[in-house]
Parts: C-alpha cells; sequence; structure tokens
C-alpha cells in the first residue's frame, strides 16, 4: 500500500516507527513532518546528540526510552484530532527528557500552508466608475 493510500494518522504512526531508532536514547529534539494534500511528503529529527560543558565534552544524559518512543508515538497520532481542515503544511513535534529521573515532555506545533497560485477564484480590483464628468 502507498503512503498516499493511508489515512494521515497511520502515516505518521508509519513514520514514528520509522525514526524509532533514532529517537531511542534521544535527549531532545524535533520530529518534523511537511504534509502535502495530506500525504506525508518528508520527515525527519533534528536533535543535538553531543553536549559541552566548559570546553568539554560532557557525558551523554540518558534519553528517551524504547516505552518512551512507543508512549511518543501514541501521543503524536492522537495530536491529529486537533488538526483541522488544512492539507498543505507542517507538523512540528517538540521532545525533551527531562532531569535524571527519566522523565520527559513533548509538544505539537501545526503549520499550516496555502499557496495562492493555485486558487481558483483569484481577485479581480474594481475598475474605477466614472460618474458624471469627472475629467471636466
Amino acid at each position: 500500500m502507498q503512503l498516499e493510500n493511508m489515512p494521515l494518522a497511520r502515516q505518521v504512526d508509519f513514520v514514528f516507527r520509522h525514526l524509532e531508532d533514532e529517537l531511542t536514547n534521544a535527549v531532545g529534539g524535533t520530529v518534523t513532518i511537511q504534509i502535502r494534500n495530506n500525504t506525508v511528503g518528508k520527515f525527519g529529527v533534528r536533535h543535538n546528540p553531543i553536549e559541552m560543558c566548559d570546553g568539554e565534552i560532557g557525558e551523554a544524559g540518558k534519553g528517551l526510552s524504547p516505552e518512551q518512543v512507543l508512549s511518543f508515538r501514541r501521543m503524536a497520532v492522537e495530536a491529529l484530532r486537533h488538526k483541522r481542515s488544512w492539507t498543505h503544511g507542517e507538523i512540528l513535534y517538540d521532545f525533551a527528557v527531562r532531569g535524571g529521573k527519566g522523565g520527559w515532555s513533548a509538544s505539537v506545533l501545526y503549520e499550516s500552508n496555502y499557496n495562492s497560485a493555485n486558487w481558483t477564484y483569484r481577485y479581480q480590483p474594481k475598475q474605477p466608475t466614472l460618474k458624471g464628468n469627472q475629467f471636466a
């Protein structure tokens, strides 16, 4: 089955399954999904794998566990309930592991995109009307 034939929720689930290895042990970052016609076109993860303190590379912190990645994937799919009528845009899922207790947080940002070149209705400015003898 091709992606364009799947509902968007299944596509987002597919994206997170594909990124599972990258997300496991990641301390924080952003999952980016670009959408066109309700179809995932491009996706990826932005994260900083190296942290420096006073000019020295610090020890990598404990990142997302496999269970947290699964929970993150479920949250990403559930968050689609808040997406409204737009079909083109981007979804950004920011995540971070908090403190040494293994807690984590995530947030979702939707960005809708519209291309006016594709609109069937074009704005037509009004033509000036001449009333009486304006130019006399």
